[in-house]
């Protein structure tokens, strides 16, 4: 066997044992939540509870819906609590093979890409939720009686969560834009018509059809843009002085 083959062999085994670590802190975190997966579930149904009117409740129109709901929403808690786990797992494989001013970009990038991530379900959770559920709540008829199903609940929040998240990570877009060097900062402000009429027409396009859910998704994307421009400088600074040393 060669010294690149059995490289590539260690490689391979060393993937593998990281992802198995990886299961393994995704199935243990899950086991210890599963007791409370009913009072996970009604935590992130609260918000919808809160504009429901008093002594509404949800429904389950499926037969297993009532279990497999809860259960799906504990094991994405989980994998959140695991996360860091996972990504230090990541990190430890793919260092070796960097070169320093690589790790010194890509450790705070992938720090700052998860805390963004999560920052942007919390603004939706504890924010946008309950504004839009209460502006939705405003416009049913006085004839019926809300009763969301919790399976397209869920749905709705999976969606609502994948979107803010992938919102607050635009900075981190634009950061590493600037440092591949395919735009600069002159570049991004000449941009920032088009990035506003695109946040607009992106919040149209993924959030409900309601004016106050595309504000709170647009109207954060422009910010977040504005901060990619403002910590872009920084990186395209130290680019210059790196390729002077």
């Amino acid at each position: 066997m060669s010294v690149q083959e059995d490289s590539f062999i260690s490689h391979l085994i060393e993937l593998r044992d990281r992802l198995l670590r990886c299961v393994i802190a995704l199935v243990i975190a899950f086991a210890c939540l599963m007791p409370w997966a009913g009072d996970i579930y009604d935590v992130l149904a609260h918000p919808m509870m809160q504009a429901l009117p008093e002594g509404t409740r949800m429904i389950a129109t499926g037969v297993v819906t009532p279990f497999f709901v809860p259960m799906k929403v504990t094991l994405m808690v989980a994998f959140v609590i695991a996360l860091p786990i996972m990504l230090y797992q990541a990190w430890a494989f793919i260092a070796p093979g960097l070169y320093a001013h690589e790790k010194r970009l890509a450790l705070p990038l992938v720090v700052g890409s998860t805390l963004l991530f999560l920052a942007g379900m919390a603004f939706c959770y504890f924010f946008v939720f309950g504004t839009v559920f209460k502006f939705i709540a405003t416009f049913a008829p006085k004839s019926i009686t809300p009763a969301p199903d919790i399976e397209q609940y869920l749905s709705f929040v999976m969606s609502m969560f994948l979107a803010f998240g992938i919102t607050f990570e635009v900075p981190v877009f634009v950061i590493i834009l600037t440092k591949m060097g395919v735009v600069d900062v002159a570049k991004l402000k000449e941009a920032r018509p088009y990035v506003i009429v695109g946040a607009f027409v992106v919040a149209a396009v993924v959030t409900p059809p309601d004016v106050v859910s595309q504000l709170l998704l647009a109207i954060p994307m422009c910010l977040l843009y504005e901060l990619g421009i403002f910590l872009a400088r920084f990186v395209t600074k130290g680019h210059i002085e790196a390729a002077a040393e």
